[in-house]
Protein backbone atom coordinates (compact mmCIF):
# COMPACT_ATOMS: atom_id res chain seq x y z
CA UNK A 1 0.00 0.00 0.00
CA UNK A 2 1.20 3.46 -0.79
CA UNK A 3 2.58 5.88 2.44
CA UNK A 4 0.11 8.38 2.46
CA UNK A 5 1.56 11.79 3.97
CA UNK A 6 -0.61 14.56 5.95
CA UNK A 7 -2.00 17.29 3.01
CA UNK A 8 -0.60 19.95 3.39
CA UNK A 9 2.90 18.92 5.35
CA UNK A 10 6.19 19.20 3.66
CA UNK A 11 6.68 16.01 2.84
CA UNK A 12 2.99 15.94 0.58
CA UNK A 13 3.75 19.22 -1.48
CA UNK A 14 7.27 17.75 -2.46
CA UNK A 15 5.59 14.73 -3.59
CA UNK A 16 2.81 16.57 -5.24
CA UNK A 17 5.47 18.54 -7.13
CA UNK A 18 7.65 16.10 -7.42
CA UNK A 19 4.72 14.29 -9.54
CA UNK A 20 4.41 17.17 -11.40
CA UNK A 21 7.84 17.03 -13.33
CA UNK A 22 7.79 13.72 -13.88
CA UNK A 23 6.10 13.79 -17.33
CA UNK A 24 8.52 16.20 -18.14
CA UNK A 25 11.32 13.05 -17.51
CA UNK A 26 14.07 12.65 -21.18
CA UNK A 27 15.97 10.28 -19.32
CA UNK A 28 15.80 6.63 -20.25
CA UNK A 29 15.46 4.22 -17.26
CA UNK A 30 18.32 1.12 -16.72
CA UNK A 31 19.00 -1.52 -14.61
CA UNK A 32 21.67 0.59 -12.64
CA UNK A 33 20.55 4.14 -13.00
CA UNK A 34 16.83 6.01 -12.90
CA UNK A 35 18.01 10.01 -13.31
CA UNK A 36 15.25 12.35 -14.50
CA UNK A 37 15.96 16.14 -16.00
CA UNK A 38 14.61 18.64 -14.01
CA UNK A 39 12.94 21.79 -16.43
CA UNK A 40 16.00 23.87 -15.87
CA UNK A 41 18.11 20.91 -16.93
CA UNK A 42 19.33 19.76 -13.86
CA UNK A 43 19.42 16.11 -12.83
CA UNK A 44 17.80 14.38 -9.74
CA UNK A 45 17.82 10.98 -8.21
CA UNK A 46 14.85 8.42 -8.29
CA UNK A 47 14.64 8.97 -4.34
CA UNK A 48 12.73 12.22 -5.91
CA UNK A 49 11.09 11.20 -9.06
CA UNK A 50 10.72 7.87 -9.29
CA UNK A 51 8.02 7.94 -7.13
CA UNK A 52 5.95 7.96 -9.67
CA UNK A 53 7.66 5.30 -11.81
CA UNK A 54 7.12 2.14 -12.19
CA UNK A 55 9.89 -0.09 -11.34
CA UNK A 56 11.66 -1.42 -14.85
CA UNK A 57 9.51 1.13 -16.48
CA UNK A 58 11.09 3.89 -19.77
CA UNK A 59 9.95 6.78 -19.11
CA UNK A 60 7.39 8.20 -22.06
CA UNK A 61 9.64 7.87 -24.80
CA UNK A 62 8.83 4.57 -27.25
CA UNK A 63 6.95 5.23 -30.72
CA UNK A 64 3.87 3.05 -30.79
CA UNK A 65 2.90 1.05 -34.01
CA UNK A 66 0.36 0.83 -35.67
CA UNK A 67 -0.45 -2.70 -34.84
CA UNK A 68 -0.78 -1.82 -30.83
CA UNK A 69 -3.33 1.89 -31.70
CA UNK A 70 -5.93 -0.94 -33.67
CA UNK A 71 -6.10 -3.40 -30.76
CA UNK A 72 -9.59 -3.43 -29.34
CA UNK A 73 -10.02 -3.35 -25.41
CA UNK A 74 -12.79 -3.85 -23.33
CA UNK A 75 -12.80 -0.17 -20.95
CA UNK A 76 -15.03 0.16 -17.53
CA UNK A 77 -15.63 3.62 -17.11
CA UNK A 78 -16.33 4.59 -13.80
CA UNK A 79 -18.81 7.73 -14.26
CA UNK A 80 -19.54 10.62 -11.54
CA UNK A 81 -23.38 11.11 -11.55
CA UNK A 82 -23.11 14.84 -11.08
CA UNK A 83 -20.80 18.44 -11.70
CA UNK A 84 -19.46 19.78 -14.70
CA UNK A 85 -17.19 15.68 -15.25
CA UNK A 86 -20.32 13.55 -15.51
CA UNK A 87 -20.57 14.20 -19.04
CA UNK A 88 -16.69 13.06 -19.79
CA UNK A 89 -17.61 9.56 -19.10
CA UNK A 90 -20.55 9.42 -21.96
CA UNK A 91 -18.47 11.37 -24.92
CA UNK A 92 -15.44 9.42 -23.87
CA UNK A 93 -17.91 5.85 -23.85
CA UNK A 94 -19.16 6.94 -27.37
CA UNK A 95 -16.06 7.58 -28.76
CA UNK A 96 -14.52 4.34 -27.62
CA UNK A 97 -17.52 2.51 -29.21
CA UNK A 98 -17.19 3.96 -32.21
CA UNK A 99 -13.75 2.93 -32.37
CA UNK A 100 -14.72 -0.84 -31.69
CA UNK A 101 -13.71 -1.17 -28.23
CA UNK A 102 -15.84 -3.11 -25.92
CA UNK A 103 -17.16 -0.35 -22.97
CA UNK A 104 -19.01 -0.33 -19.82
CA UNK A 105 -19.98 2.18 -18.19
CA UNK A 106 -20.74 2.60 -14.37
CA UNK A 107 -22.74 5.54 -13.04
CA UNK A 108 -22.19 6.16 -9.20
CA UNK A 109 -26.02 6.53 -7.59
CA UNK A 110 -29.44 5.07 -8.72
CA UNK A 111 -30.62 4.38 -12.04
CA UNK A 112 -34.06 5.54 -10.80
CA UNK A 113 -32.99 8.46 -9.24
CA UNK A 114 -33.95 12.09 -10.33
CA UNK A 115 -30.30 12.88 -11.66
CA UNK A 116 -30.60 10.35 -14.15
CA UNK A 117 -33.86 12.25 -16.27
CA UNK A 118 -31.32 14.73 -17.05
CA UNK A 119 -28.33 15.29 -19.65
CA UNK A 120 -26.03 13.52 -20.28
CA UNK A 121 -27.67 10.57 -18.58
CA UNK A 122 -31.29 10.90 -20.92
CA UNK A 123 -28.45 10.33 -23.98
CA UNK A 124 -27.41 7.00 -22.10
CA UNK A 125 -29.55 4.71 -24.53
CA UNK A 126 -27.17 6.02 -27.25
CA UNK A 127 -24.75 4.31 -26.13
CA UNK A 128 -26.44 0.55 -25.33
CA UNK A 129 -27.88 1.07 -28.71
CA UNK A 130 -23.96 1.39 -30.38
CA UNK A 131 -23.27 -1.88 -28.16
CA UNK A 132 -22.42 -0.46 -24.65
CA UNK A 133 -23.53 -1.22 -20.99
CA UNK A 134 -24.67 0.35 -18.53
CA UNK A 135 -25.01 -0.23 -14.72
CA UNK A 136 -25.30 2.10 -12.15
CA UNK A 137 -23.76 1.39 -8.42
CA UNK A 138 -21.79 2.21 -5.70
CA UNK A 139 -17.53 2.45 -7.11
CA UNK A 140 -16.84 0.89 -3.99
CA UNK A 141 -18.48 -2.25 -5.14
CA UNK A 142 -17.11 -1.86 -8.26
CA UNK A 143 -15.63 -5.48 -8.19
CA UNK A 144 -19.21 -6.90 -7.90
CA UNK A 145 -19.73 -5.74 -11.44
CA UNK A 146 -17.14 -7.24 -13.32
CA UNK A 147 -17.99 -9.93 -15.86
CA UNK A 148 -15.17 -10.31 -16.96
CA UNK A 149 -11.32 -7.96 -16.28
CA UNK A 150 -10.99 -5.02 -18.10
CA UNK A 151 -8.14 -3.95 -20.47
CA UNK A 152 -8.64 -0.06 -19.10
CA UNK A 153 -9.83 1.64 -16.46
CA UNK A 154 -11.13 5.26 -16.65
CA UNK A 155 -11.56 6.62 -12.79
CA UNK A 156 -14.15 9.50 -13.53
CA UNK A 157 -15.40 9.59 -9.96
CA UNK A 158 -12.70 10.07 -7.64
CA UNK A 159 -12.21 13.54 -6.28
CA UNK A 160 -10.34 13.49 -3.17
CA UNK A 161 -8.70 11.06 -1.55
CA UNK A 162 -11.02 9.49 0.78
CA UNK A 163 -12.83 8.48 -2.44
CA UNK A 164 -9.46 6.56 -3.42
CA UNK A 165 -7.57 5.04 -0.34
CA UNK A 166 -8.98 2.51 1.18
CA UNK A 167 -7.32 -0.16 4.20
CA UNK A 168 -8.67 -2.95 2.35
CA UNK A 169 -5.51 -3.15 -0.62
CA UNK A 170 -4.07 -5.82 1.48
CA UNK A 171 -6.34 -7.80 3.03
CA UNK A 172 -8.20 -11.48 2.40
CA UNK A 173 -11.64 -9.63 3.20
CA UNK A 174 -14.08 -9.12 -0.19
CA UNK A 175 -14.66 -5.66 -1.54
CA UNK A 176 -15.06 -2.92 -1.18
CA UNK A 177 -12.57 -1.50 -2.85
CA UNK A 178 -11.66 1.71 -4.17
CA UNK A 179 -11.55 1.63 -7.55
CA UNK A 180 -7.53 2.08 -8.13
CA UNK A 181 -7.17 -0.01 -4.71
CA UNK A 182 -9.31 -3.27 -6.82
CA UNK A 183 -7.43 -2.61 -10.46
CA UNK A 184 -4.54 -2.55 -8.16
CA UNK A 185 -5.19 -5.88 -7.07
CA UNK A 186 -6.57 -7.51 -9.96
CA UNK A 187 -5.73 -8.27 -13.26
CA UNK A 188 -6.23 -4.98 -15.14
CA UNK A 189 -3.73 -3.36 -17.20
CA UNK A 190 -4.34 0.79 -17.89
CA UNK A 191 -5.61 2.88 -15.45
CA UNK A 192 -6.63 6.65 -15.93
CA UNK A 193 -7.75 9.05 -13.39
CA UNK A 194 -9.64 12.70 -14.15
CA UNK A 195 -8.44 14.65 -11.30
CA UNK A 196 -9.79 17.91 -10.43
CA UNK A 197 -7.33 20.53 -12.10
CA UNK A 198 -4.83 21.97 -9.96
CA UNK A 199 -3.91 25.60 -9.09
CA UNK A 200 -0.51 26.91 -10.00
CA UNK A 201 1.90 28.52 -7.58
CA UNK A 202 2.25 32.36 -8.71
CA UNK A 203 5.74 32.78 -9.77
CA UNK A 204 7.09 35.85 -11.34
CA UNK A 205 7.06 33.94 -14.98
CA UNK A 206 3.98 32.27 -15.58
CA UNK A 207 3.54 28.51 -16.91
CA UNK A 208 0.80 26.74 -16.68
CA UNK A 209 2.19 23.88 -18.50
CA UNK A 210 2.73 20.13 -17.21
CA UNK A 211 5.39 20.23 -15.04
CA UNK A 212 4.64 23.34 -13.56
CA UNK A 213 4.76 23.71 -9.25
CA UNK A 214 1.00 23.27 -7.76
CA UNK A 215 -0.48 24.24 -4.89
CA UNK A 216 -1.12 21.86 -2.15
CA UNK A 217 -4.41 21.31 -2.76
CA UNK A 218 -6.56 18.25 -1.40
CA UNK A 219 -7.98 17.77 -4.92
CA UNK A 220 -4.27 16.59 -6.10
CA UNK A 221 -4.18 14.00 -3.08
CA UNK A 222 -5.60 11.19 -5.54
CA UNK A 223 -2.92 11.85 -7.49
CA UNK A 224 -0.12 11.55 -5.08
CA UNK A 225 -1.35 8.32 -4.11
CA UNK A 226 -2.46 6.72 -7.61
CA UNK A 227 1.25 6.82 -8.77
CA UNK A 228 2.59 5.68 -5.18
CA UNK A 229 0.29 2.27 -5.90
CA UNK A 230 3.08 1.59 -9.32
CA UNK A 231 0.33 0.35 -11.82
CA UNK A 232 1.87 -1.03 -14.49
CA UNK A 233 0.35 1.86 -16.84
CA UNK A 234 -1.23 4.89 -15.67
CA UNK A 235 -1.90 8.19 -16.79
CA UNK A 236 -3.80 11.68 -14.87
CA UNK A 237 -5.78 14.16 -16.88
CA UNK A 238 -7.12 17.21 -15.38
CA UNK A 239 -9.29 19.00 -16.96
CA UNK A 240 -10.19 22.86 -16.57
CA UNK A 241 -13.86 24.23 -17.96
CA UNK A 242 -15.40 21.93 -20.57
CA UNK A 243 -18.12 23.02 -23.11
CA UNK A 244 -20.52 20.86 -24.86
CA UNK A 245 -23.99 19.41 -25.40
CA UNK A 246 -25.17 17.43 -22.03
CA UNK A 247 -22.79 19.38 -19.77
CA UNK A 248 -24.98 19.99 -16.45
CA UNK A 249 -22.74 22.45 -14.89
CA UNK A 250 -24.12 26.51 -15.77
CA UNK A 251 -21.05 28.04 -17.70
CA UNK A 252 -21.83 29.65 -20.64
CA UNK A 253 -25.54 30.17 -19.44
CA UNK A 254 -24.84 32.10 -16.42
CA UNK A 255 -24.18 34.75 -19.53
CA UNK A 256 -27.24 33.60 -21.95
CA UNK A 257 -29.30 34.26 -18.74
CA UNK A 258 -28.34 37.49 -18.59
CA UNK A 259 -27.48 38.50 -22.36
CA UNK A 260 -31.05 37.25 -23.59
CA UNK A 261 -32.97 39.45 -21.22
CA UNK A 262 -30.76 42.53 -21.84
CA UNK A 263 -29.82 42.23 -18.26
CA UNK A 264 -25.89 43.57 -17.12
CA UNK A 265 -23.40 41.42 -17.48
CA UNK A 266 -21.62 41.74 -13.88
CA UNK A 267 -17.74 40.20 -14.20
CA UNK A 268 -15.20 40.36 -10.70
CA UNK A 269 -12.46 42.77 -11.25
CA UNK A 270 -10.39 43.96 -14.53
CA UNK A 271 -12.46 40.93 -16.79
CA UNK A 272 -9.04 40.58 -18.23
CA UNK A 273 -8.48 36.89 -16.59
CA UNK A 274 -7.57 34.64 -18.78
CA UNK A 275 -9.58 31.52 -18.45
CA UNK A 276 -9.35 27.97 -20.35
CA UNK A 277 -12.72 26.39 -21.74
CA UNK A 278 -12.21 22.89 -23.68
CA UNK A 279 -15.13 21.28 -25.90
CA UNK A 280 -15.52 18.08 -24.17
CA UNK A 281 -15.48 15.91 -27.56
CA UNK A 282 -11.69 17.32 -27.45
CA UNK A 283 -11.18 15.71 -23.55
CA UNK A 284 -12.40 12.57 -24.91
CA UNK A 285 -9.99 12.10 -28.42
CA UNK A 286 -6.92 12.99 -25.66
CA UNK A 287 -8.57 10.11 -23.66
CA UNK A 288 -8.86 7.85 -26.87
CA UNK A 289 -5.37 8.90 -27.76
CA UNK A 290 -3.99 7.56 -24.00
CA UNK A 291 -6.29 4.35 -24.49
CA UNK A 292 -4.75 3.44 -27.99
CA UNK A 293 -0.95 4.26 -26.63
CA UNK A 294 -0.85 2.53 -22.88
CA UNK A 295 2.99 2.96 -23.46
CA UNK A 296 3.66 6.32 -24.70
CA UNK A 297 1.05 7.82 -22.53
CA UNK A 298 2.09 6.42 -19.20
CA UNK A 299 3.26 7.72 -16.17
CA UNK A 300 2.39 11.33 -17.49
CA UNK A 301 0.01 13.85 -16.16
CA UNK A 302 -1.96 15.57 -19.09
CA UNK A 303 -3.66 19.18 -18.99
CA UNK A 304 -6.64 18.73 -20.32
CA UNK A 305 -7.26 22.04 -21.84
CA UNK A 306 -7.76 24.17 -25.00
CA UNK A 307 -4.79 25.45 -26.51
CA UNK A 308 -6.65 29.16 -26.81
CA UNK A 309 -7.57 30.92 -24.02
CA UNK A 310 -10.09 34.44 -23.53
CA UNK A 311 -10.08 36.36 -21.10
CA UNK A 312 -13.26 36.72 -19.20
CA UNK A 313 -15.03 40.18 -20.87
CA UNK A 314 -13.91 38.05 -24.58
CA UNK A 315 -15.56 34.89 -23.50
CA UNK A 316 -18.54 37.40 -22.59
CA UNK A 317 -19.04 38.85 -25.94
CA UNK A 318 -18.61 35.64 -27.82
CA UNK A 319 -21.56 34.18 -25.65
CA UNK A 320 -23.42 37.66 -26.76
CA UNK A 321 -22.35 37.10 -30.78
CA UNK A 322 -23.57 33.77 -30.35
CA UNK A 323 -27.24 34.98 -29.16
CA UNK A 324 -26.76 37.52 -32.01
CA UNK A 325 -27.01 40.60 -29.27
CA UNK A 326 -24.88 42.70 -27.30
CA UNK A 327 -23.25 41.91 -24.17
CA UNK A 328 -23.22 44.80 -21.55
CA UNK A 329 -20.51 44.53 -19.09
CA UNK A 330 -20.14 45.93 -15.77
CA UNK A 331 -17.17 45.45 -13.51
CA UNK A 332 -17.00 45.50 -9.85
CA UNK A 333 -14.82 44.97 -7.40
CA UNK A 334 -16.17 41.78 -4.71
CA UNK A 335 -14.65 42.80 -1.70
CA UNK A 336 -15.82 46.34 -1.83
CA UNK A 337 -19.53 45.26 -2.47
CA UNK A 338 -19.13 42.52 0.05
CA UNK A 339 -19.80 39.44 -2.23
CA UNK A 340 -18.10 36.36 -2.47
CA UNK A 341 -17.23 35.61 -5.50
CA UNK A 342 -17.06 32.28 -6.13
CA UNK A 343 -21.47 32.40 -5.87
CA UNK A 344 -22.08 35.72 -7.76
CA UNK A 345 -20.07 34.75 -10.94
CA UNK A 346 -19.52 31.10 -12.51
CA UNK A 347 -15.25 30.97 -13.50
CA UNK A 348 -12.79 31.63 -10.69
CA UNK A 349 -11.61 35.22 -10.48
CA UNK A 350 -8.25 34.90 -11.50
CA UNK A 351 -5.78 33.76 -14.14
CA UNK A 352 -7.54 30.07 -14.73
CA UNK A 353 -5.29 28.23 -17.90
CA UNK A 354 -2.78 26.22 -18.50
CA UNK A 355 -1.16 24.77 -21.62
CA UNK A 356 -1.69 21.00 -23.07
CA UNK A 357 2.23 20.29 -23.70
CA UNK A 358 2.32 16.76 -23.00
CA UNK A 359 -0.87 15.93 -24.97
CA UNK A 360 0.52 17.56 -28.07
CA UNK A 361 3.79 16.26 -27.76
CA UNK A 362 3.58 12.81 -27.02
CA UNK A 363 -0.01 11.97 -27.93
CA UNK A 364 -0.18 14.40 -30.93
CA UNK A 365 -3.27 15.06 -29.97
CA UNK A 366 -4.61 18.78 -31.67
CA UNK A 367 -7.96 20.83 -30.07
CA UNK A 368 -10.84 21.45 -32.08
CA UNK A 369 -12.21 23.94 -29.60
CA UNK A 370 -13.57 26.99 -31.62
CA UNK A 371 -15.65 28.87 -28.89
CA UNK A 372 -17.56 31.40 -31.50
CA UNK A 373 -18.52 28.02 -33.05
CA UNK A 374 -19.39 25.93 -29.94
CA UNK A 375 -21.15 28.55 -28.07
CA UNK A 376 -23.45 29.15 -31.14
CA UNK A 377 -24.30 25.24 -30.92
CA UNK A 378 -25.01 25.87 -26.80
CA UNK A 379 -27.29 28.79 -27.16
CA UNK A 380 -29.34 26.99 -29.83
CA UNK A 381 -29.66 23.82 -27.27
CA UNK A 382 -30.42 26.58 -24.49
CA UNK A 383 -33.55 27.96 -26.46
CA UNK A 384 -34.68 24.43 -27.42
CA UNK A 385 -35.30 23.47 -23.45
CA UNK A 386 -36.88 27.18 -23.34
CA UNK A 387 -34.23 27.89 -20.86
CA UNK A 388 -34.81 31.80 -22.17
CA UNK A 389 -38.24 32.08 -20.66
CA UNK A 390 -37.71 30.78 -17.19
CA UNK A 391 -37.79 32.94 -14.62
CA UNK A 392 -34.01 34.36 -13.60
CA UNK A 393 -33.37 34.46 -9.56
CA UNK A 394 -31.05 38.06 -9.83
CA UNK A 395 -30.98 38.18 -5.99
CA UNK A 396 -27.24 38.47 -5.90
CA UNK A 397 -26.81 40.41 -9.10
CA UNK A 398 -29.39 42.98 -7.33
CA UNK A 399 -27.40 43.27 -4.46
CA UNK A 400 -24.41 44.23 -6.22
CA UNK A 401 -26.10 46.66 -8.34
CA UNK A 402 -27.41 48.06 -5.90
CA UNK A 403 -24.07 48.75 -4.18
CA UNK A 404 -22.24 49.54 -7.17
CA UNK A 405 -24.71 52.68 -8.35
CA UNK A 406 -24.43 54.16 -4.91
CA UNK A 407 -20.78 54.82 -5.58
CA UNK A 408 -21.10 54.72 -9.70
CA UNK A 409 -24.25 55.96 -10.45
CA UNK A 410 -25.62 54.67 -14.11
CA UNK A 411 -26.99 56.71 -16.23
Amino acid sequence: MAKIFPHGSTEFSARINALERVWWSSGVETETSRCFRREGGGETSDTTLAIAVSPNHAPAMIVSTPAAESRKKRVLIVNTSSGGHAVIGFYFAGELLGAGHEVTILTVGDEGSDKMQKPPFTGFSELVNAGGRTVWGDPANVGKIELHSFDVVLDNNGKDLDSVNTSTVNSTSPPPFSVPDWIFSSLNKEFAFVSSTSIVQLTEEIVHREGTLVVSAGHFAPCVYIADLFFSSWAIFRPQYMIGSGNNKDCEEWFFDRIVRRRLVLIPESGMQLTNILHVRDLSSMLSLAVADPVTSSPTIFNCVSDRDATLDVFAKLCARAAGLDAKIIHYDPKSVGVDAKKAFPFRNMHFYAEPRAAKELLGWTSTTILHEDLKERFDEYVAIGRDKKHLCEDICNFIMKKISTVFPLR
